[in-house]
């Protein structure tokens, strides 16, 4: 049996400029709502030090910040195009805050920062993990400061908080449909077993029968969703050649291209999100092990681009075919303009007579879009609510 393993190249597609106006048109009130407590007087921020900033968000609220307090800023963001919003306005992105498998490591900054501010995830698990992770950062004496919107669990993420810091500590404040709260807590009043256990609640896991990992906060985290597998079966087996994973999560669709299509030589998988990413590199390391049938998949390169794909690929990429289950949501919102993004950045990148294979929600109207940019276009099969499409550039 050929041993070969597979090949890797980790890269940077760059950093992608989010437009000043593409970031202006969203209101943020989560964001405008975490600034409540210093406009109040309930809080003064810090005189000296770095505050630091997780699950960070650039927005008009922030211009509200003196030079001085903008510069003590440092922000943590593994989503790109927040993290490139970010970077556009000028704000510090903090250096290696993610390890190898995608986990926020606070080892090299514990109780480090005078202010932490923090604006949580919806996914209870990573909400959790990085109360835990933002409170180990703070000094003692320091403020824990977090906003969520209602919807979106302020009431639990202030109750959790309550529970690691100690209920008397919690402070809050409501506006614009969110709920921003605070504590300046006594270290001994922090609860150090629940801290330990709610540190590791985002950690790596094992789904689909120990096939791949995946953690809390992915899309679709515990299970391969139905509309990516759908697509994976209908995927034909003579795409060859080199392809890319648009959204590519913790690398599904990557792993059965590489199983399914001998005469794939090549792969990039874009996503946004790093702590899928880095998760996607450990499952494509593994992808083929102990499976006679895939000794081909073995031999496939896999590149990897933490990246924006609504603004286009990686300079100078042109690939044979491209695969995608395009995301579709802001917040809980449709958004299908940034499907129809994925859909002109897969023509731009595809070579002439490229063939674009996508799943999507059977409701989503990205028919026209293909047509604009593909020469053929044609539904392959429709089922549980999800349409298959190829489309042929």
């Amino acid at each position: 049996m050929d041993t070969a393993r597979p090949l890797f190249r980790f890269r940077s597609a760059g950093r992608s400029v989010v437009p000043a106006a593409k970031l202006s048109s969203f209101s943020d009130p989560a964001l405008e709502t975490l600034l409540l407590p210093f406009r109040a007087g309930d809080l003064r921020w810090p005189a000296a030090g770095e505050v630091l900033f997780m699950r960070a968000r650039a927005g008009a609220a922030l211009h509200e910040l003196s030079a001085q307090q903008r510069r003590q800023l440092v922000c943590e963001q593994s989503f790109k195009p927040d993290a490139d919003a970010l970077a556009a306005d000028g704000l510090r992105m903090a250096a290696a805050a993610f390890d190898a498998s995608g986990a926020l490591d606070v080892s090299a900054a514990p109780g480090c920062f005078p202010l932490v501010m923090l604006l949580p995830p919806r996914s209870r698990d990573e909400a959790r993990a990085l109360l835990a992770a933002a409170l180990q950062r703070t000094v003692p004496g320091g403020t824990l400061l977090c906003c969520q919107a209602n919807n979106a669990g302020a009431r639990s993420g202030e109750a959790d908080l309550a529970r690691l810091a100690g209920a008397g500590t919690v402070r809050g404040l409501a506006k614009q449909k969110c709920r921003v709260y605070w504590t300046q807590p006594d270290p001994a009043g922090v609860d150090a077993v629940l801290l330990a256990e709610w540190a590791v609640l985002d950690a790596p896991r094992r789904i689909a029968d120990g096939r791949f990992l995946s953690r809390p906060g992915l899309f679709a985290w515990s299970h391969v969703d139905a509309a990516s597998a759908l697509l994976a079966r209908c995927l034909p087996a003579d795409l060859a050649g080199r392809g890319a994973d648009l959204g590519a999560g913790f690398g599904y669709l990557a792993a059965e291209v590489a199983l399914r299509c001998p005469a794939v030589r090549a792969l990039d998988l874009y996503e946004a999100e790093a702590r899928g990413l880095a998760l996607a590199r450990q499952n494509l390391a593994a992808h083929g092990e102990g499976v006679e049938s895939a000794r081909h998949a073995q031999s496939v390169v896999f590149d990897f681009f933490w990246h924006d794909v609504t603004t286009g690929l990686a300079p100078g990429r042109r690939y044979d075919f491209i695969v995608s289950n395009p995301p579709f949501h802001r917040s809980r919102a449709d958004a299908p303009e940034i499907g129809q993004a994925f859909l002109a950045a897969a023509a731009a990148g595809l070579r002439a007579g490229g063939r674009f294979w996508l799943v999507a929600n059977r409701h989503l109207p990205y028919e026209a879009t293909l047509r604009r940019y593909f020469r053929q276009v044609r539904e392959i099969c429709c089922e549980q609510g999800y349409k298959v499409i190829e489309a042929v550039k």
